[in-house]
């Protein structure tokens, strides 16, 4: 077994891969460069797996973070770059993509320097003082209508900013409780009667009451399972934004257990917020046992807060690891709980989506509305979907 020196073209080249890492999102310091170079002096380069999980060992800290690694690892480290070339000097040259081989994520090919604007901010960075200029309003467009799984770092940035302002237009709905009103259809007797004992009794004006209006409670339950590992950091921005602009919003995350994370989400500082929810969820980008968490909430939290009329956004893509047990019983007693349940699919972005998952048939008889979510704008059609079913309602 040939052993690696902690210094040279190797070294460098692991430097430049701890960056690039950083870049897309995983958090790899220079403390841990360091102990990558030790632990290859140890395992030595001779066999690229030894090198592989030598590097995975020491950068990884969380199970949601190998994806990324994986794909990094094999763009970096391409066939024509084996460890042994990078001892002997060769240079470092990124893969190229053409009609044989699968282009790489968005925030992957920014921070490996493969597309246009990181050659160009590579060949004229930008100074210090000079400000970032602002995207343009088709710019802005297309981000919109951009897919979450092939954004940029830059635009997953600029897509938090656009859902951080989103809102949902549900107006409020009428109660069974009555307020004062001088245009409503019921008398308040007790309220004339108390009036006309302050004097003026040849005179009595009667005193009316309406049905209260109050926006209905609504129940948001998002999927954090491995498959929807791309999706859920951003469906979290979208329900801080919702949980900080109306009250009586209760979240809930799910892979292999069902987390409150309701309380986590009051703050208004979201990387506060969803700091304090990574530390009380244990179970990230894990499998997904959607019949046991449905079935733990309409037990435990249904009677707490599906009252009132309460609205349910289902956010997974269905694919369940026990094969559908007990998701039809918790789903009909879901809908059953609630007012209305619309599930969000990021998987209906594929004109072609067929629901041939066991997961995906057992849960559509359920819902009241299936809507694709995996944009910005499809978001923002989720509020101008949800608007109109309750104004019909009202009239």
């Amino acid at each position: 077994m040939t052993r690696a020196p902690a210094e040279g073209k190797l070294s460098q080249n692991v430097m430049h891969f701890a960056q690039a890492l950083r870049r897309a999102g995983v958090a790899v310091g220079p403390d841990r460069v360091l102990d990558s170079l030790r632990a290859l002096e140890v395992t030595g380069v001779a066999r690229r797996e030894d090198f592989y999980w030598t590097l995975a060992s020491v950068f990884l800290s969380r199970r949601e973070q190998f994806e990324l690694f994986d794909q990094a690892f094999q763009l970096f480290w391409s066939s024509r770059l084996l460890p042994e070339s990078a001892v002997a000097g060769l240079p470092l040259v990124a893969p190229s993509t053409g009609p044989d081989r699968e282009a790489p994520p968005g925030r992957l090919a920014d921070a490996l320097g493969l597309t246009r604007k990181a050659r160009l901010e590579r060949e004229s960075p930008r100074r210090a003082d000079e400000p970032e200029s602002a995207p343009g309003a088709s710019q802005v467009e297309a981000l919109r209508h951009r897919d979450f799984e092939i954004m940029t770092t830059d635009e997953l940035m600029q897509a938090k900013k656009l859902i951080a302002g989103l809102r949902l237009p549900i107006p409020a709905i009428g109660t069974r409780r009555l307020q004062p009103d001088s245009r409503g259809r019921f008398v308040d007797l007790r309220g004339t009667l108390r009036a006309s004992l302050r004097g003026n009794a040849d005179v009595i004006l009667l005193r009316r009451r309406s049905h209260q209006h109050r926006h209905p409670p609504l129940v948001i339950l998002c999927d954090i399972s491995g498959s929807m590992s791309r999706y859920s950091r951003m469906f979290l921005h979208f329900m801080h934004a919702i949980t900080n602009d109306r009250d009586r919003v209760h979240t809930f995350v799910f892979g292999t257990r069902l987390t409150n994370i309701t309380r986590h989400l009051r703050h208004r500082d979201v990387d506060k917020a969803l700091g304090a929810v990574s530390l009380a969820v244990a179970d990230w980008s894990g499998g997904t046992r959607i019949g046991a968490t449905l079935k733990e909430f309409n037990l435990r939290w249904s009677r707490r807060v599906l009252g009132q009329n309460a609205e349910v956004l289902l956010i997974s893509d269905g694919l369940d690891r026990d094969a559908g047990l007990g998701l039809p019983q918790a789903m009909e007693r879901l809908h059953k709980s609630c007012r209305k349940l619309i599930w969000l699919n990021p998987l209906l972005r594929f004109d072609g989506f067929e629901p041939k998952a066991t997961g995906v048939r057992l849960m559509l008889p359920h819902v009241d509305a299936f809507v694709p979510a995996h944009s910005v704008e499809s978001l923002a059609d989720l509020a101008r979907f949800l608007a109109p079913a309750q104004q019909d309602q009202r009239r």
